[in-house]
């Protein structure tokens, strides 16, 4: 005769059917995404604010945000994107330093435009913080060049007796790194910011990949243009402080 089966204390269990199976995971695949949302959105807050606050790129700003929420090995692809962590910067600054900051931004901006009316025959582009709006006291003026002979450019460097620091800066599109030219740029006259002095950083390229810098996102997408050209960091300049860079492809 078999033992008898004591009854558990909390009555017989059942197990779930199918259905029941199917309904539980489809409300944890449900609550999942909205809460994958918020930890980016809070990832990218915490980004931003390394970037405003202790002038961190865009990735280490990310790794260390993630570090310190989630903790050490936590799965690169929690991270926000970078278009995310730009949204959020925009609020830090406009929450946290809105009254300084568009001061700030028009006099990069006119250091910029010295910079490049500086080295116009190299056709500069104004890219990153200072072109598109959100730049900090950490910032570097980030211009393009593009000339037949890249060497033409640091002749003009010494000849102007700008100590540069050479190294390599990735290519705009990809392709295999270009030199890079820093040195310290004055800041404008009459700018009230924190030092005298800002970094100038020249990626120099050959003229034939000019063409790709003016590539842009159609107007219809609603994206400022990624870069600008000398009338266009002029009109900015002319606009104020707080302009923001034209949308498309209108440069």
């Amino acid at each position: 005769m078999p033992p008898a089966t004591l009854p558990s204390e909390s009555g017989p269990v059942a197990k779930p059917d199918r259905a029941d199976t199917a309904v539980r995971s489809g409300m944890h695949q449900t609550d999942t995404l909205p809460s994958m949302n918020a930890l980016r959105e809070e990832l990218a807050a915490m980004a931003a604010r390394l970037i405003v606050e202790d002038g961190l790129d865009y990735a280490t700003a990310k790794r260390k945000a993630t570090h310190q929420i989630l903790g050490p090995g936590a799965h690169p692809e929690v991270q926000p994107d970078n278009t995310d962590v730009l949204t959020q910067v925009r609020l830090y600054l406009a929450l946290f330093h809105g009254d300084e900051h568009p001061s700030l931004l028009w006099n990069l901006r006119r250091a910029a435009l010295g910079l490049m009316e500086e080295f116009a025959e190299f056709r500069p582009h104004l890219a990153g913080a200072v072109w598109n709006g959100t730049a900090t006291a950490h910032s570097a003026l980030h211009v393009l060049l593009f000339a037949d002979d890249t060497k033409a450019v640091e002749i003009h460097c010494i000849n102007r007796n700008l100590a540069y620091r050479a190294s390599e800066a990735p290519h705009y599109a990809g392709r295999a790194p270009v030199e890079r030219l820093e040195f310290e740029w004055p800041m404008p006259s009459g700018a009230t910011t924190r030092h005298p002095t800002v970094i100038a950083s020249l990626s120099l390229y050959p003229l034939k990949d000019e063409r790709g810098v003016l590539l842009r996102a159609p107007r219809s997408s609603g994206k400022p243009a990624e870069r600008g050209n000398m009338q266009a960091v002029r009109a900015l300049v002319e606009a104020g402080p707080a302009a923001s860079p034209p949308i498309g492809a209108s440069l």
